[in-house]
C-alpha cells in the first residue's frame, strides 16, 4: 500500500522576519488543527530584501528541516522576529540549540550555503506565479496575498480546503 498524497495543499510563501508572517501563525495553527494531513501545509521561502536576515532564517530553517524539526524551527524563529532583527544569526543558531537540533550543523549550513539552492528555487517559483509579499497562499490555483491584511484569509483557505477535500 502507498501513500497517496493530499488533494489539498496549501503553500504559505513567507519568511521567518517577517511581523506579517509571525501574525499568520494562529491561522496556520488552526488550520493544521482543522484538518490534519488533509491538508498538506508547505512552508516555502521569499525572503525579503527589507529584512537582513531572512536570506539565512530561510536556509537556517531548511536545515532544521533536514533534521526532522522544519515546523517547530520556522514557530521559534517566528517568535523571535524583532530580536532575529536585532541580533542576527546567533539567533537562528540558539533556536536551534533550544528544540535539540545540531546546532552547529546550523551554523555550518549558514556558512557552506548548501540550502541555497532550495531557497533560490522557492523565491524563483514564487515569482513565477506572482508572490510579491509574505505571507501569500497558494491553493487550489488561487492566489491570496496576506502581505496588506490577513482579515478573511483564514476563511477563504478553508472554503478552499473543504472544496478540494470533498
Amino acid at each position: 500500500m502507498t501513500d497517496t498524497p493530499s488533494p489539498a495543499v496549501l503553500d504559505v510563501w513567507c519568511e521567518l522576519q517577517c511581523p506579517d508572517c509571525h501574525s499568520a501563525l494562529a491561522d496556520l495553527r488552526a488550520l493544521r488543527e482543522r484538518y490534519g494531513a488533509a491538508l498538506d501545509i508547505r512552508f516555502r521561502h521569499f525572503p525579503l530584501a527589507k529584512h537582513q536576515h531572512a536570506q539565512a532564517a530561510a536556509q537556517a530553517y531548511e536545515e532544521a528541516f533536514a533534521q526532522g524539526s522544519g515546523w517547530p524551527y520556522a514557530e521559534a524563529v517566528l517568535g523571535r522576529v524583532a530580536e532575529l532583527a536585532d541580533r542576527g544569526e546567533p539567533v537562528l543558531v540558539e533556536a536551534a540549540g533550544e528544540l535539540g537540533l545540531d546546532a552547529e550543523e546550523v551554523e555550518t549550513a549558514l556558512i557552506d550555503g548548501r540550502h541555497l539552492l532550495v531557497v533560490d528555487a522557492d523565491v524563483a517559483e514564487g515569482k513565477a506565479i506572482g508572490v510579491t509579499g509574505t505571507p501569500t497562499y497558494e491553493i487550489g490555483g488561487e492566489l491570496l496575498d496576506g502581505s496588506r491584511s490577513q482579515e478573511g484569509l483564514r476563511e477563504r483557505i478553508e472554503q478552499i480546503a473543504d472544496r478540494l477535500l470533498r
